[in-house]
Parts: C-alpha cells; structure tokens; sequence
C-alpha cells in the first residue's frame, strides 16, 4: 500500500492545485516541499478546517470508508450500499461526495486501479471519533478485558424472534445512535432484556453500568449499511415566501441609503463631542443611548451602526491622555462620494469585519454587559459567519424569502461539523437587511454582487453600479411651506441633502422627504459659520417656490440673537492698579506671541502660560510676580523633568519595534498554479540530497549506549532510515494509521542515543504517543527528541522460514 506521502508525489499537477483550492490552509504559507505538504495535510489542524468545510455527503463517505476499513478493504463500488443509496440519485451523490473526499485527500485510492481499495488520510480516523458513523471498534473488549465471542449471525433473526421483551427496543436505541448505553441499575424488565443480550453477545458489557453494541452486530442489523439513507441537500418548503424584484430592488435600495446617513449622521454627531473610552476599551452605556436617541433609532441598531462605522474605519480611539471615540480622516474622502460608493464602503467593511454588534448589551462570562466597540466582541468566524448565510440565499431562486430555520437547516447539509446556532444565523439575516444586502427580507442584486466580488470563479460585478441602479433619481429641489416644514419629492441630492443636514431635522421618510426648521436647527447652521443671507440664499437656490416669509423671519431672528454673547479662551491673565503700566504692552511687536487681549484698562489676557508671560515681562523690564486664585502671590519656581529608566528603555524598545507583519493573502489561481511545480523541484533536489547522503551519518557519531536485548527484533531491519523531522512525521502519522511498527531513533535525558521498535498510536501537539511492543508498555516522546525514524521490516510467515529451511 502506497503512503500518503507516496500518493501526493504521484499526483498530477491538476490534481494538486484541486487539493490546495479544496484545502486553502495548505498553502498559506507555502510548503517548502510535498513532503512538508503531507505533514500539513495530516495535522489535526489542517483536518479539522477540511472536515468543517465538507457537506453532509462527503462526510458519510469519509465515515464509511473510516468505519468499513477495518477489517476489511473498501472499495468505491460499496460505498453506495454502505450509505444506504438504492437509486440512481443516490448513487450519483456518492459518486460526486468520493470525488469531492479524494480531491481534498481526506481518503485516496490505493493505486489508479478503479477497483483499488480506499485508505484515509493519516490521522482522520482519530479526528472522527472512537464510534465513526456510529459502529464500535472492531477490537471492542468486555469489562474482562477479553474479546467477546463470536455470534452467528445468519441466525440472528431466528434469535431475536426468542428474545424476551424489550430487548429489541434496546438494540433500536444504540443501531444508529452512540453504540454505548446506560444498563438499567433496578429489577425491572428493562434490566431483564439487557442481561439476556449480554448473555447471548449481542451487547458487550463495559465499564460501571455501560453496554456495547458489537460493530458486527451492528453491521448485521443495519443489513451491512452505515448510515440510513443518503444525505441530500434540504429542499425548499412550498410555503416559502417569494417577493417581486421590483420590491426588492426597492427595499434594498432605502436601506442602503438609509445606512449611509446614519453613519454620516453618528460622524458629524461624534466630531463634535466625541464619547469617552470605558477602561474596558468600550462605549458607556449612557453614550449608547445618547447616539440612539441622535440618531432616532433602538440602542440595538445603534450599536450596529456604531460597530459599522468603526468597521469601515471611521471612528477610531484618539489615544489621549483622557481617550475618546472620534472620527478618522478616512471620513472625509468617504463623506464626498455618491451613496452608491459610500455604501460600497460600508457592506465591504461589514462582510469582512470580525466584530459581532449583535453581542452588544448581552452577558459576558464574567457575568458583565458586553459593551458596544469592547474589544472582547472579536470573532474570526464572523466573516465565515455571514458569507455562508449570503450563499445559502443566493442559491435560492431570486426574490426568495429564507428565515433562520431554513437557513440553518442548509448549512446543517453543508457544513455538519460547524452548524452555527440559530440566534447568530438571525442576527446576520437582520445585519443584511438593516444594510441594504437584503431587500424586504430576500437577496437584492447589490448583496448577490458583493458575494461576486470575492469568488473568483464568478463574473465581475459591480455592487455600487447594482444599489445605483435600484436607487429612484437624485432631487436638487425642495418644497417650502409656511409652517416652517420643508418636502423633497425623492432622494434629495449631494448639495440638497447637506444643506437640510445643515439647517433642519428630519421628520419623515419614504417616497418624499419631510423636514422642519426651527431655532435650534437655524443656530445650528450658525454656528458653523453660516450668515443669514447666505443661507437664505442657499434655500432660495433649492427652493421650488421661494422662501415662505416665516422662515425668513426665523432665520434672521436666530441671526440677530446669535453672538450677543462672546465666549473666548485665556491661559493667564494680567492685572494692575495703575493703568499706566500696562500702556503699549498690547501694541508692543515684541510680546506678540503673547496674545495678549485688552479686556479692562487694568485688565489683560493672554494666550501664553502663566511662566512664559512671567519670563517675557521680566525680559522687558518689567518685575510681575505671580498670584494664584485666591489673589495671594505665588512664587514661580523653574522645574527638571527627567524620564525615569523604565520609561526611557520602554522608548528605545518602541523605536526599534519591527512593522508590524502584514495581513495573510489570499491564495488565487495563479499562485497554485506557479506553487506545484515549485514543490516538485524542490521534492527532486531533496531526493537527490538522499541519494547521496551515506548511510549511518545521519547522526554525528557520538557514544552509544547498547541497547536494551528486549528491544531488539529477531526481524531484519533496513540500515538507513529518515532524519528530516518533516518526512519522519509523516513517518510516524502514516504507521500510526496503519497500525505498523517503526524504528526510532531518539536522543534521551542524558544525550544518549537510544533506538527502540514502537506502534505509534498518534502523534498531536508536538509529542508521540507508541507502544513498546517488546518492553508491553506504553511510552509519550517529544517530536524534537526523535533523530531518524525508519519502517520496520515485516517479520516472515511461518511459510516462508520453511521455504527457508
């Protein structure tokens, strides 16, 4: 039987870059050669990602071919039986599921014969469990530790017909299931049933009160299969709700807009107060509902905005001494683009972002509320998360409406070992409905472009052209009436759109845009540097009818109230009884970097702290002394700062920090496709490097101890074996998945050589674990310790020491 390793180097180029596609984990970072893919590829690891990406189908091949091989081989014609496939649908889907395991090598033939028996890859065994698809070990043991005695098995039918009853149900519970049950511990008729199984070995009886279901008892009931019946993709219920395009369209369309402006709003909302940092690194709870209340929304699609916008880079911590939550200067380049860009924006950052904001207000382990931008809500597979729940709906017909139970129940067929809990899978399907990704409930065009974007297999798309073209046509004008409400009969435009920003407050949306005008908003516009005229003139410009006479009164009214009162900024003062010193101070050209400011004719004010204003007047001749809030004089005094050590060697340590490493790349196409050629000239130079290597140096020649005389075989042994720690993994996985003995070589406690014959049973988190046939113990080796490992010879039959003889 070829190793693993051997069927990876006869692999055709096509066949590898189908591998590394299947299996991307393997080549990032590259392999050095196909021998160090192999050791990849056989990691618990690397298997895990593999089985957790395969569907239902795939996995009931790869259970059965785990399960079947021992004793026997299996081969591709009884797999389709061996699943309980009985038309040719069924066939067809195990015929695709065998092609889709050998191509992630999760099972490989043993030769290109169509008839080779199948082997599965190094390790996978372990990784599925004591009981794959559901059937006990072969070597399954009683409490006595003996093997229990054969049953005849074409006499089991006639022997269940003279079961008592309630042995039959008993067999029923543990057929399909875990073949490991609790035996009744009470009198009853229950407790009868089993014992009469125990008796008759059709169950074994295990530790405390545990009984087994024999494997071949099991294979018997089940009329030789290992699973019931095929498992096909879920169908699509007749009541599924199914929407018009146009209402799609629509729909996505006014929530990605809508999207948009509360971002927009939360940024001009936040760069004029920003909120503070909790210690935890999170937003308060008061914050939250402040920006709710601003934004006119729930505090929990506030967090989602908030987390959106910290998503797309937005807001960020300004890492002051008092840190707070503001804007980036990535908003000012995003705030000038059309909605269709913006939005492009935000659903990117939102489908890559492993924040989770409907965690937001929940209960951490602690027992503590998780806190919107907490650093604690990073989840990497958030981003798996909703990339699979978007390609759940866009292999739907278009304008379907799927619910978290249909969406589950698909990734349950698609992904057995990691079906995502329903409350998460909900929270994803309202994300993509708050963002505009689904539009009244179903996949709109924009959300099935952005899924485009990154399968490369796909066709182009443009997600900003698909929301624009959904989008009803931008509206330069608005409708003034007299009580002060203003109307725009669509979408308003860029320039529209920020002066109602600037001047109003929305009050409605929907086919048309209902605003109103009022002080606060007029002074608000003000305040930002706005005169009356000018923004009458701006309202004139956009208006359909001019400008009602009551909103001119209330704009220059707010006009004319505005800057009664002037609120200026001082760091010290100056103050005298006599007027005649402080004559020319404020006219003087040199104590202009003062700035000093005449508020009284005894009275200035000035910019500069208090000991650059004492110094400047002492330097011009004149003799001030200080006084502190209760009018007292202060003695200034000149202070020495100095760096304490730890502080100065926390500085050269950040100086001479390296960058930081840059994100993982995605491996395309042509990458794999330049990679498998590398590692077939790297596999011919290194053995090229063995066959010249001379035997018996792999190690540097150091005194040997003798090895223990029960540690040697009466078998042959080859001379040469492996020191690369990449092929003597590989080594050691395939003998532990082949049951096989294998000489090692290792370096003990001391430095001193020692060579043992081992079964390796597995070998995970960086240490062997063997049994010592010689020694009838079990032993756990540190992989670093291990200098060569080399296959064991297989002892001769007794015909052949007679042929011998």
């Amino acid at each position: 039987m070829p190793t693993f390793t051997g069927y990876l180097r006869e692999r055709s180029d096509d066949e590898l870059v189908a591998l590394l596609r299947s299996r991307p984990d393997l080549a990032s970072p590259s392999p050095a050669t196909l021998s160090s893919l192999a050791v990849r590829a056989t990691s618990r690891s690397s298997l895990e990602r593999a089985l957790a990406a395969v569907d239902a189908s795939v996995l009931q091949v790869v259970e059965a071919v785990v399960a079947l091989s021992v004793p026997g081989p299996v081969v591709a014609a009884d797999l389709p039986a061996a699943v309980g496939a009985t038309d040719e649908a069924g066939a067809a889907l195990v015929e695709r599921a065998l092609r889709l395991a050998i191509a992630a090598a999760l099972v490989y033939p043993e030769s290109a014969d169509p008839d080779a028996p199948l082997v599965a890859s190094p390790g996978l065994a372990e990784l599925l469990g004591p009981y794959p698809a559901g059937l006990a070990p072969a070597d399954a043991v009683n409490r006595r530790g003996t093997s229990p005695a054969p049953v005849d098995l074409d006499d089991l039918p006639a022997l269940l017909e003279a079961a008592p009853t309630g042995a039959r149900p008993v067999l029923d519970a543990l057929l399909w299931g875990s073949p490991v049950g609790l035996a009744p511990s009470n009198h009853t008729a229950a407790a009868a049933a089993v014992d009469w199984l125990i008796r008759r070995h059709l169950l074994l009886a295990g530790e405390s009160r545990h009984v087994v279901l024999p494997r071949a008892v099991a294979l018997a009931l089940r009329g030789g299969r290992t699973h019931p019946a095929p498992a096909f993709p879920p169908s699509l219920p007749d009541d599924v709700p199914h929407r018009p395009a146009s209402l799609v369209a629509a729909e996505s369309a006014a929530a990605g807009e809508r999207i948009v402006l509360l971002v927009a709003r939360l940024v001009r909302l936040w760069e004029q107060s920003p909120p503070g940092v909790l210690r935890g690194g999170g937003l308060g709870v008061r914050e939250l509902r402040r920006a709710a209340a601003a934004l006119d929304v729930d505090e929990r699609e506030a967090a989602f905005v908030i987390e959106l916008a910290n998503a797309a880079a937005f807001i960020a911590d300004d890492g002051e001494d008092s840190p707070s939550f503001a804007p980036t200067v990535a908003v000012d380049e995003w705030a000038a683009r059309d909605v269709p860009d913006r939005w492009v924006t935000l659903a990117r950052a939102w489908r890559s972002t492993q924040r989770t904001p409907w965690l937001v207000g929940g209960r951490d382990e602690r027992g503590g509320v998780r806190a919107a931008l907490d650093p604690e809500l990073q989840r990497t597979w958030a981003p798996r998360l909703r990339r699979s729940v978007l390609d759940v709906l866009a292999e739907a017909p278009p304008g379907t409406v799927l619910d978290a139970a249909h969406v589950v129940a698909a990734l349950r067929w698609r992904s057995p070992r990691s079906v995502p809990p329903a409350s998460a899978v909900q929270a994803v399907l309202v994300e993509a409905g708050r963002l505009g990704v689904l539009g009244a409930g179903a996949l709109s065009e924009a959300g099935r472009a952005l899924l485009q974007e990154t399968d490369p297999a796909a066709a182009p798309a443009d997600p900003a052209a698909a929301l624009a073209a959904a989008l009803p046509p931008a509206v330069d004008e608005v409708l003034l009436q007299g009580d002060l409400t203003g109307v725009v009969p669509g979408r308003p435009s860029g320039p529209l759109e920020d002066l109602l920003d600037r001047t109003a407050h929305i009050e409605s949306r929907g086919g048309a845009l209902t605003v109103r005008f009022t002080p606060e908003t007029v002074r608000r516009a003000l305040d930002a540097g706005a005169t009356a005229d000018a923004l009458l003139a701006e309202l004139e410009a956009h208006s359909r009818g001019g400008v009602p006479q009551p909103l001119q009164y209330l704009v220059r009214d707010a006009a004319r109230r505005h800057g009664q009162l002037r609120v200026g900024s001082a760091s010290a003062y100056i103050r005298t009884d006599d007027p005649a010193l402080l004559a020319g101070l404020v006219e003087d050209q040199r104590l202009s970097s003062l700035g000093l400011v005449r508020l009284a004719p005894t009275v200035l004010a000035a910019h500069a702290p208090l000991r650059e204003l004492v110094e400047a007047l002492r330097a011009h001749g004149l003799a001030p002394v200080a006084e502190g809030p209760d009018g007292q004089v202060v003695h200034v005094s000149s202070s020495i700062r100095r760096v304490g050590r730890r502080a100065a060697a926390g500085a050269r340590r950040r100086a001479s920090d390296a960058a930081p490493a840059s994100t993982r790349e995605s491996v395309s196409d042509e990458r794999l496709l330049a990679l498998v050629p590398q590692l077939r000239r790297a596999e011919a130079e290194r053995a090229a490097d063995e066959v010249e290597r001379v035997p018996g140096t792999v190690l540097p020649p150091v005194r040997r101890a003798p090895a223990p005389a029960a540690a040697v075989p009466t078998a042959t042994t080859p001379d040469v074996g492996t020191a690369d720690p990449v092929d003597a993994l590989v080594l050691l996985r395939e003998a532990a998945a082949e049951k096989a003995e294998v000489w090692v070589e290792m370096i003990g406690s001391h430095g001193v050589p020692q060579r043992r014959l081992l079964r390796p049973l597995r070998v995970e988190g960086g240490r062997l674990r063997a049994i010592d046939p010689a020694r009838e113990s079990e032993l756990t080796v540190a992989v670093h310790r291990i200098a060569t490992v080399t296959r064991a010879a297989p002892a001769p039959s007794s015909d052949q020491h007679q042929e011998t003889s």
